[in-house]
């Protein structure tokens, strides 16, 4: 997420110096402006900062824990509240004048939709400063709509991964592939060795439910593809249903529309819609699924305790590998993700949480907890304990590095966590690929 990714996006960044905000009117608690006012005074300070954001679980309390000092310093009280309906209830909350003081937007076009539509404060100057230094141009853009920066980046995480069990691939004479055609040969040689699907999957995410099959297909676009195609898709100057968009389509397919490959652990196909992402953990730890396509911020899962306090390492239980490039020796390409903070509120409590978030302080704290990483140049790598986060952190500060944000969180909310999400739950449904793509094209906003 900084200024190490190569990433060209069109959205011109300009990171303000001050920030001159009209008095509009306030609300009581958080709320944002209306979409008839613009964005304006908005929340009183009280001692209590609300946040809402799609950090559940285990990751929520470690949320919470990397921040308690700071409330305790500072006398201001985070209150966070996480919800796997946040793509679908934010808007509701702005557009209602019930919006949190601040949110955790994954997904760039999501909150670029609200800032356009004037509910979203713009940042501060405290965080505008942080922003300036501790992220690179690429990073500010993700968080700037129409010249203007909205919010500062929050946590990293590395897409792609492949995660597997070192100790099963010594019994089974496998290597780790280097190319997507050894990717499927050493599937099918894990299914004819063993008798049984060698793919785990899980796309149920409530609201966001298919999220998990769209990195497949963004991974595949720019392997296959490549950056330039990959920035046309996402900027929409190539239709949905471009070929190459099909062709990833269809080769993603290839594992996870064949009942020989999928589901370990759970049933066939149809049963990857029924299964939660987060869930998936328990039969990698536990040695019933061979392979599983996720982010780093996996670890976490898989070393949570309820999971089996499953090992992660190149000689621990659980290891992991890059998804490969189509062509070996082609360079390492990579999607990534992450998170944005934005606010409602522009209040002295919120704006101080919301610079305290944007600071090298709460990245190393929070880093240092375990499961993440960051992207705020300010941070000791030291922090980041696990073996696949320091793999991490290494890949988005090589400079050899193709970077490219998650498609669909740059992609307008409507499509990007809307049509896109359906469609790929339509997909594994049965519904053909010729079919998905058109209806998600046809729900691309006018210009």
């Amino acid at each position: 997420m900084r200024s190490i990714l190569h990433r060209r996006i069109t959205v011109p960044v300009a990171i303000l110096a001050t920030v001159g905000l009209a008095l509009t009117g306030c609300s009581s608690g958080g709320g944002g402006g209306s979409a008839d006012s613009g964005p304006g005074d908005a929340g009183e300070a009280d001692g209590v900062v609300t946040m809402y954001g799609t950090i559940i679980d285990t990751e929520e309390e470690l949320l919470n824990e990397s921040w308690a000092a700071w409330e305790e310093e500072s006398g201001i009280d985070i209150q966070y509240e996480s919800s796997k309906e946040f793509e679908a209830q934010i808007t509701i909350r702005a557009q209602g004048g019930n919006a949190p003081d601040l949110a955790i937007f994954p997904q760039p076009g999501l909150l670029g939709d609200l800032a356009s539509r004037d509910y979203i404060q713009p940042a501060p100057e405290g965080v505008a400063d942080n922003v300036g230094e501790y992220w690179t141009d690429d990073w500010a853009a993700y968080a700037t709509t129409d010249d203007t920066l909205f919010g500062a980046p929050l946590m990293a995480s590395v897409k792609g991964y492949v995660w597997y069990h070192p100790a099963d691939f010594a019994e089974w004479g496998v290597e780790v592939p280097e190319t997507w055609d050894e990717l499927l040969e050493l599937t099918a040689t894990i299914q004819e060795t063993t008798g049984v699907a060698p793919w785990c999957a899980g796309f149920d995410s409530d609201a966001a439910s298919g999220w998990p099959g769209t990195d497949w297909v963004e991974d595949l676009v720019l392997r296959q593809a490549g950056p330039e195609v990959y920035d046309q898709w996402v900027n929409h100057e190539i239709p949905f249903d471009d070929p190459a968009i099909a062709e990833a389509f269809d080769s993603v397919g290839e594992i996870l529309l064949n009942p020989d490959y999928v589901n370990a652990g759970y049933g066939g196909v149809e049963s990857i819609n029924s299964n939660t992402f987060q869930d998936v953990a328990r039969v990698i730890g536990d040695g019933t699924c061979a392979l599983h396509h996720q982010a780093s911020f996996y670890d976490g899962f898989l070393t949570d305790p309820t999971n089996g306090n499953t090992s992660v390492g190149p000689e621990e239980d659980v290891w992991a590998f890059l998804l490969p490039p189509v062509e070996a020796d082609s360079g390492q390409a990579v999607t990534g993700g992450g998170e944005i903070v934005a606010a409602f509120s522009n209040d002295e409590d919120t704006i101080a949480v919301q610079e305290y978030l944007s600071s090298p302080e709460w990245a190393n704290s929070r880093v240092a907890l375990g499961g993440v990483i960051s992207a705020n140049n300010g941070l000791d790598p030291s922090n980041a304990s696990s073996p696949v986060l320091q793999d991490a952190i290494g890949i988005l500060t090589d400079e050899n590095t193709t970077f490219r944000f998650d498609a669909s969180d740059l992609m307008p909310g409507v499509v990007g966590s809307g049509s896109f999400f359906t469609g790929i739950v339509d997909w594994i449904n049965g519904k053909a690929t010729e079919d998905v793509l058109s209806t998600i094209e046809s729900s691309w906003p006018s210009e």
